[in-house]
């Protein structure tokens, strides 16, 4: 009896100093949580815009993040087609196009037989003006995000909003359950909008920033470098072949004289193509910080914030211009901004960044060409042509195709069955045959996509894209450094590094100091958020906890 006694008091405190741990992890955990988490993506942003413009970036911006933060260095996308809308969704939701459902910024609906856009929902109305520019919501993404389920993890207390100068950069991430979206509605407007989806009328603290004259103060002066000009070696001659002039100019050189281009240039809407355009979205950030009061109450906020303009630039002038050198440098000048300003109204170990890019991007194929690097340019009017030769030559048909887009064929079903063949075969066929057209590495059908699995390599990242419900019968990878793209500036969406490689950093409370050389893919993320927070993945997540940034 005495025995058993003993053990009873033995079991007892034992029990006692396991449940006392456990409390104290938990509450550690839960000190671990940041008041605020800002998701910042730099759209087209290569790895190497890190070190190439390293020396003359200041402390306080991208520096600052390298310094203090956690950086991977060898983090890539893993899917195609790599895309705006694409990129942010699989960012937020952890998963790839396969699941989300976000198979491009505009594809084929092969039910409704047209071109669709990702955001487009004419059952909302635009709030902010009375134009069409808000018509919008994320309804077409499956899926949840990491923001959704902090919403969810908080019993729909704590602010989510999202902010980007492209509508599917601001919508997007934000998921599903955001207090508010907003975006520019450039042209005649000049204003930042949302959606109906999300609110009856713009805040107050978002009237006074449309009334406040900030984008035609930007608007006003000349895009001049931030530093002599001479000091920007990592860019080829700021004369060139290679980039495509404003309307209105006569050569792709600075100064650009922004006042006499705009009215040539869709007026507000140059404000994108511009530096100005993320130092008017750093400007709005703030606004927002301040006015919603992110990351001062008792839940924790998250704030998304993209930053589109580099994009822009990058298309018009490619991705060695002395613009996009100009670019990052005052972009570097918005972050130190932004991260000062956080400092201050939310506290330095209240809140936590991540910044990561939503794709990168090719160099210029002319240019490369140039240099006697291999590169070309692919051309839609001409492959439809031989795709529907072809058809002619093994079915004798031409009605066979319905779209060719996305380096994707979608087949006419009814027209193939009234012929007595089988889609599976005519796709066979083109597939079989579409290889010998100049500018195209690897074709595969839908059915080898659904019967298959590729485990690796660039057929891994394009099974990641497909979409069994959404995409096309054929799909199509191109050769290295080929787009379909006029021969000045530059795109994306393939699934080679110079598309996949791009910086992920984590900075801030709950973040250790360091950096990896380990692989780890866009999709690791969200999961790795969502550990932070303590909070349940986003629903259909197939990332990975990115365990080496925590500082426990």
């Amino acid at each position: 009896m005495k025995f058993s006694k003993r053990l009873y008091i033995l079991l007892f405190l034992l029990c006692s100093f396991i449940n006392k741990n456990t409390f104290a992890q938990n509450s550690n955990k839960n000190n671990q949580k940041p008041k605020l988490v800002v998701g910042i993506v730099v759209d087209q942003m290569r790895y190497d815009y890190l070190t190439r413009f390293q020396k003359q970036y200041g402390n306080g911006g991208f520096k600052k993040l390298l310094k203090d933060g956690f950086s991977l260095e060898n983090a890539h996308f893993n899917y195609i087609p790599t895309y705006t809308a694409v990129g942010h969704t699989s960012i937020y939701t952890g998963t790839t196009p396969n699941n989300h459902g976000i198979i491009g910024n505009n594809w084929y609906d092969k039910y409704d037989k047209k071109s669709i856009y990702c955001v487009d929902d004419a059952t909302y109305k635009t709030i902010g003006n009375n134009g069409d520019g808000g018509k919008k919501s994320p309804y077409r993404m499956l899926t949840t995000t990491v923001t959704d389920q902090l919403k969810l993890a908080q019993n729909m207390q704590g602010k989510t909003i999202g902010i980007g100068i492209k509508d599917r950069s601001a919508i997007l991430p934000a998921g599903h359950t955001a207090n508010a979206a907003y975006w520019f509605d450039g042209g005649s407007k000049g204003e930042w909008i949302s959606s109906s989806f999300y609110l009856n009328e713009l805040p107050n603290w978002a009237v006074k920033f449309n009334n406040s004259g900030k984008v035609d103060s930007y608007l006003s002066k000349p895009w001049k470098t931030l530093y002599d000009i001479d000091t920007y070696t990592q860019s080829i001659a700021d004369d060139n072949n290679f980039e495509e002039p404003f309307k209105g100019e006569t050569k792709p050189i600075f100064p650009h004289d922004i006042p006499a281009l705009k009215s040539k240039n869709n007026n507000y809407s140059i404000i994108k193509a511009i530096p100005a355009g993320n130092s008017l979205t750093t400007d709005f950030a703030i606004a927002a910080i301040e006015g919603e009061k992110l990351g001062q109450g008792n839940f924790t906020d998250f704030l998304s914030v993209s930053f589109s303009s580099t994009d822009y630039v990058g298309h018009q002038f490619g991705v060695d211009s002395k613009e996009i050198q100009d670019t990052y440098l005052r972009l570097d000048k918005d972050l130190e901004r932004l991260i000062n300003h956080l400092d201050e109204k939310v506290g330095k170990n209240n809140y936590t960044i991540f910044l990561t890019a939503d794709h990168a991007a090719v160099q210029v194929p002319s240019y490369l060409k140039s240099i006697k690097i291999p590169a070309n340019y692919f051309s839609y009017t001409k492959f439809t042509t031989y795709v529907n030769d072809i058809t002619k030559k093994y079915f004798n048909a031409d009605n066979f195709v319905e779209n060719i887009s996305n380096f994707q064929i979608f087949l006419n079903k009814e027209n193939i069955e009234k012929s007595n063949f089988s889609v599976a075969k005519v796709a066979e066929v083109l597939s079989e045959n579409v290889i010998y057209f100049k500018g195209i590495y690897k074709s595969i059908t839908a059915k080898t996509m659904q019967g298959g699995s590729f485990n690796k390599g660039i057929l891994n990242y394009l099974q990641n894209g497909y979409n069994q419900k959404f995409s096309g019968d054929v799909l199509l990878i191109p050769t290295p450094s080929t787009i379909s793209y006029p021969k000045k500036g530059s795109t994306h969406g393939s699934g080679y590094s110079y598309d996949t490689h791009v910086p992920i950093i984590f900075y801030g409370k709950g973040i250790k100091k360091g950096f990896s050389k380990n692989k780890y893919t866009i999709i690791d993320i969200a999961p790795t958020i969502s550990s932070l927070l303590n909070i349940e993945f986003p629903n259909a997540s197939t990332g990975k906890i990115i365990q080496e940034v925590f500082k426990d």
